[in-house]
């Protein structure tokens, strides 16, 4: 048998599981009151010693929580699963939801009455003195005026911290902080005092040097905690635990790990200390199995460690990132929908000089998401033609466990599309995935990824519209449809639309680079970036070796088959004129907004007659009062009058082929709308030195962002989710797995190398056994051999989905995947819930 099934974790981890699935998350105040202590003592220092005193302020005073059964520990929070504030980056949101934050549709949070009481006294400081404020100062209206209509965001950086990167863990658990200081001391001997620069380097450095001596001590606070806890505690064997956290804390991460043990705790305390200095958005482990195996192979070869506490270690580890949490104001909520810190691990792939990377660590790492049946972290692989069948197998093995994990990987486009930015070779094949999906090179590139959603369906619907949303002229005019005399006309107004809002989105993306450039500086994390401390200088400012920027579109597949609909119907087959096809649109082809259960001619109440019931419910004091469907059919709005019509239109653009059935026609048109986007992301360079570079992948905004499109001509009606990544429309992709993956492949994920992701949804029947393990290994190495980048997979039936929408108390642990991550079913919006349920259920 190919299948070789998992082994059951210990009955700790289980309990650090629960532990983790039953927990409520919370917003405590403690890291808000003490950075906020901390600023109002420095305002005379350079801002990058404000920064640095700060993070000093909370790590030596934040709350030491040690949580039972832990054998590896650091954790920012005394509640389990919970978050602090940060309102350097932005905080008003914070105040606005008080009331609704415990409530709201995605990710809600408590907050005790004496955190909000607290809150409100210490977040008015913060007026005008945050990023996302000045930020704010630098855009344009207009663009302003095009985030707030819905054409792209930029709300992961505005709002909060520098994110999505990995930084050199080898570096940091290898050498430990100490020496890392020494680098920092030896730099600041050699500078010049005649370099104009000698200022900002010398106070970078102390910066450094401040921040590593503070984050020693919070180990040292920890070993203490830990020997507090062992004198009084009267279980030998937990005793005994509590003195070995101790004696690790003692000696890590400030000197170097001396084994596997000390390696992972290591580990985790450089993890809390990056998020708590900034709450970056994805502050990613990278390739844990390259760093980590050569402690647990010198561990496993002279037998200080057996292999099965080995894996209980790592189990705990994964539970660590568990535990970190993060909160966001209602709409990014949204958008990130399932308590999601996006902190993405890897394993496989080759090493530095192009050989199989596979060892036994990654092997085990499944292994430990097999145990956990977590949503966090993020478990990823990389495959290329070297991978071992074995691993693959083993890993789609895991996948058909129904978690969403692992994410898949190709070397074979990833390294060349890195390249092709100016990456070296040796630098590339040693990338890490980082956030959703998102390629970097660990310790030496800021890549400011998902630094933009950008709705290319909406800006597909504004060309329709000669540049407008609604009454606004927000874009240039191209023209109205009717002077459309071919498709190359109408793909030139296109493309002139898609040139002038990557303009505003490079403008808004900038500005937020340069607000963390001037206030958000993280001297604990360029600490263990190249070439930060050799050339004195933060990665906000541009001291990675590597700088770009990512802003990522979606709406590929949606824009793909509305040009492809219009193309066969409005031009060759001259089916419907394009003034008529808009018509339907405007009017949602006669169907209600928000409904697309029946045309209009079968309405539900009309606003009068919805008037009349709320009156009559409030004469009789009497709720629940309904009219026949009989009595409101006659009642339908205006837009309805021309229903049949509409509906015929809808019909016949909605039963036109469509992306992701391996129709080149089809599929090249999609190709070309996302090339469209691509090579004019590209031209843009960024404040660090840095080019832009583009990606496909929607995290979850696909729904929250399908809200503020109209319909489209494929058919699809207004705000209705859209495509999900660079996936082809829910439901489409009628033909099997293999030709909606040839489809996805078509499309130039080279030029795309800030990522793209393609989801896959299998019925567990259709993977099943070991010939369902051989297919579904063989769609993976298909897919990849025609040069597709990412795929994931949902293996999960429509029934069980359903269940747990009615019945969520029931499945409180089934993790999906969602986009480029997973989450718990039951914590996600319903609307994100649907999004899952409608996409195809793929089979052989």
């Amino acid at each position: 048998m190919l299948a070789k099934g998992f082994s059951k974790p210990t009955d700790r981890v289980e309990r650090l599981r629960s532990m983790i699935v039953n927990a409520v998350p919370c917003i405590e105040a403690e890291r808000a009151v003490l950075i906020t202590e901390s600023y109002k003592a420095t305002e005379g220092l350079p801002m990058i010693m404000r920064r640095a005193k700060a993070l000093e302020n909370i790590l030596n005073n934040l709350t030491v929580t040690i949580r039972d059964d832990e054998l590896v520990v650091g954790t920012l929070t005394k509640a389990v699963r919970s978050c602090q504030l940060f309102p350097e980056n932005s905080y008003k949101w914070v105040m606005d939801e008080f009331d609704t934050i415990e409530t709201r549709m995605a990710d809600p949070f408590k907050i005790s009455e004496e955190d909000k009481a607290t809150l409100r006294e210490v977040l008015p400081y913060w007026e005008d003195k945050t990023i996302s404020d000045l930020a704010s100062s630098y855009m344009s209206e207009k663009t302003q005026e095009c985030i707030a209509n819905g054409i792209f965001t930029v709300g992961n950086y505005f709002f909060g911290g520098v994110g999505h990167i990995i930084i050199d863990y080898d570096k940091a658990i290898r050498r430990g902080y100490k020496a890392i200081i020494q680098d920092a001391v030896e730099a600041l001997k050699s500078f010049d005092c005649n370099d104009p620069e000698f200022i900002q380097k010398t106070q970078f450095c102390k910066a450094v040097i401040t921040v590593l001596s503070a984050a020693i001590n919070f180990a040292k606070r920890y070993s203490d905690k830990a020997r507090e806890m062992a004198a009084v505690e009267t279980n030998p064997t937990r005793k005994a635990e509590l003195l070995q956290i101790a004696a690790n804390c003692e000696n890590v991460p400030a000197n170097g790990a001396t084994n596997f043990y000390e390696a992972c705790q290591s580990f985790i305390i450089t993890q809390m200390i990056l998020q708590v200095e900034s709450s970056g958005h994805s502050e990613s482990p990278g390739r844990f199995d390259q760093y980590m195996y050569p402690y647990l192979e010198k561990d496993l070869a002279n037998g200080s460690i057996t292999k099965d506490f080995a894996q209980e270690l790592l189990d705990c580890v994964f539970v660590k990132l568990n535990d970190l949490n993060k909160v966001r104001d209602q709409i990014s909520a949204q958008a990130f929908a399932g308590f999601q810190v996006f902190q993405n691990i890897g394993a496989g792939g080759q090493t530095e000089d192009g050989m199989d990377a596979t060892n036994e660590l990654s092997y085990m790492m499944m292994e430990t998401v097999a145990h956990l049946r977590l949503s966090a972290p993020s478990f990823s692989i990389r495959v290329w033609q070297g991978t071992p069948d074995e691993f693959l197998y083993r890993a789609c093995e895991l996948a058909r466990l129904g978690y969403g994990l692992p994410a898949m990987y190709n070397d074979e486009v990833i390294i060349p599309a890195l390249t092709n930015r100016g990456i070296s070779l040796h630098d590339a094949r040693g990338y890490g995935l980082i956030g959703c999906v998102e390629p970097s090179v660990p310790g030496k590139e800021q890549g400011w990824h998902d630094a933009a959603f950008v709705n290319v369906a909406k800006i597909l619907e504004i060309t329709i519209h000669n540049g407008k949303v609604g009454d606004l002229q927000i874009g240039p005019k191209t023209g109205e449809v009717d002077t459309f005399n071919t498709l190359e006309d109408f793909m030139e107004a296109f493309q002139k639309q898609i040139e002038y809002f990557v303009y505003y989105v490079a403008e808004a993306d900038n500005c937020v680079d340069y607000a963390h450039m001037e206030r958000g500086e993280l001297p604990f994390l360029s600490s263990f970036v190249a070439d930060c401390i050799s050339d004195a200088k933060g990665i906000c400012a541009g001291g990675a070796k590597y700088n770009f920027t990512g802003p990522q579109a979606f709406g590929v597949a949606d824009s793909g088959d509305s040009v492809y609909a219009i193309k066969k119907h409005v031009f060759d087959n001259k089916d419907i004129t394009f003034a008529e096809l808009k018509e339907a649109m405007d009017a949602n082809f006669g169907y209600p907004v928000d409904s697309d259960t029946a045309p209009c001619s079968a309405s539900a109440e009309t606003d009068i007659e919805k008037d009349l019931y709320d009156q009559i419910c409030k004469i009789l004091g009497k709720e629940g009062i309904s009219f026949s469907k009989q009595s409101t059919a006659a009642a339908a709005p205006a837009v309805c009058s021309n229903n049949e019509k509409y509906e015929r239109i809808r019909a016949m653009m909605d039963a036109t082929e469509c992306f992701g059935n391996d129709i080149d026609e089809v599929d090249m048109i999609a190709r070309r709308c996302a090339q469209i986007y691509c090579y004019e992301v590209e031209k843009y360079r960024n404040p660090r030195g840095g080019q832009f570079q583009a990606g496909i992948y929607p995290v979850s905004a696909n729904v929250l962002f399908g809200k503020d499109v109209g319909a489209l001509p494929d058919g699809r009606l207004a705000k209705k989710p859209l495509a999900d990544g660079c996936s082809p429309r829910a439901g489409k992709d009628v033909k099997g797995p293999t030709a909606a993956a040839a489809s996805v492949a078509k499309l130039d994920h080279e030029v795309a190398s800030n990522g793209t992701l393609y989801n896959q949804k299998f019925l567990p029947s259709a993977v099943a056994g070991d010939q369902g393990l051989m297919n579904f290994a063989a769609v993976i190495r298909s897919y990849f051999d025609k040069k597709g980048m990412h795929v994931q997979f949902n293996v999960v039936d429509k029934e069980t989905l359903l269940d747990a929408q009615a019945h969520p108390e029931n499945y409180k642990d089934l993790v999906v995947r969602v986009a480029g991550y997973s989450a718990m079913f039951t914590e996600l919006a319903k609307e994100v819930q649907d999004d899952i349920i409608s996409r195809t259920e793929q089979h052989f």
